[in-house]
């Protein structure tokens, strides 16, 4: 496990897979809520999938999360601080620009990133988001997601959604008391505006049943290059895997996706 000590004094683990004969490009991933780097993106098969394109694959356990270190106060999550995550990353790597790729959570964090370090990223996918985002949620009262973590016995969480994660978690051996602390942190609701003045072009792609994502095409329109793909068949949790979300990220870093509002997979 590598890992690095941010300026706030967090370690964070992290994984860095450079091909063989050098890197193409570098694609730095960030995983959702409940989820980590090995659960996120090596099981599901994208580790494989961008070194089989020769791409340096760069794999961030979010803070709370995975191997790394886990934090009890809400203020610890700020979304402003998981973003500077991102670019402390880069800095110890010596890395000036990589293509960024979120997925659900790890989508907040990488449009905080964008939106503070435009210069930084080449490319940026939003994954299992849509319309949604764009609504004044980031305010909702997070007790209910907290509870859920904390819970003696997950089969007293009556929402379906907030007990898959809950299961999910508990796969994962997660610590569930940082991930309530997690899920309580206060957020101002991402700055529009700012991602409407985004340069670099932006993927959002999300399953057709994922109905906490909403349609990825009215996020897509808010940014001056934005690129919307509907995975039909697939919720929020299949559609990762999915080789009709993978053919979807490498057509759109491929230049393939010339018209913003593409026929969806």
């Amino acid at each position: 496990m590598a890992s690095f000590t941010t300026p706030d004094g967090v370690t964070l683990a992290y994984d860095d897979i450079t091909p063989q004969g050098g890197p193409e490009r570098t694609i730095l991933l960030l995983h959702g809520f409940t989820s980590n780097r090995n659960e996120g993106w090596k099981r599901t098969g994208w580790y494989a999938a961008f070194e089989r394109r020769g791409m340096r694959v760069i794999a961030l356990d979010q803070r709370g999360h995975g191997e790394s270190e886990k934090l009890y106060e809400p203020a610890a999550y700020e979304r402003a601080r998981l973003a500077a995550d991102v670019i402390a990353l880069m800095d110890h790597l010596g890395l000036e620009r990589v293509d960024l790729f979120g997925y659900s959570m790890g989508t907040r964090t990488a449009l905080q990133a964008a939106i503070d370090h435009p210069n930084r990223f080449s490319n940026l996918i939003l994954g299992g988001i849509g319309g949604k985002l764009l609504e004044p949620s980031e305010r909702r009262d997070a007790s209910p997601m907290a509870q859920a973590m904390l819970a003696d016995d997950p089969e007293t969480i009556a929402e379906p959604m907030l007990r898959s994660f809950r299961h999910f978690a508990d796969e994962q051996g997660e610590d569930r008391k940082a991930l309530a602390a997690f899920v309580q942190a206060q957020n101002p609701p991402l700055d529009q505006d700012a991602m409407r003045m985004l340069p670099m072009p932006v993927l959002v792609v999300a399953g057709q049943r994922d109905t906490g994502a909403g349609d990825p095409e009215d996020l897509a329109r808010v940014f001056p290059n934005g690129h919307g793909v509907t995975v039909v068949g697939c919720d929020h949790f299949s559609a990762i895997p999915h080789g009709l979300t993978k053919a979807a990220v490498f057509d759109f870093l491929d230049g393939l996706l010339d018209d913003p509002f593409p026929e969806r997979f």
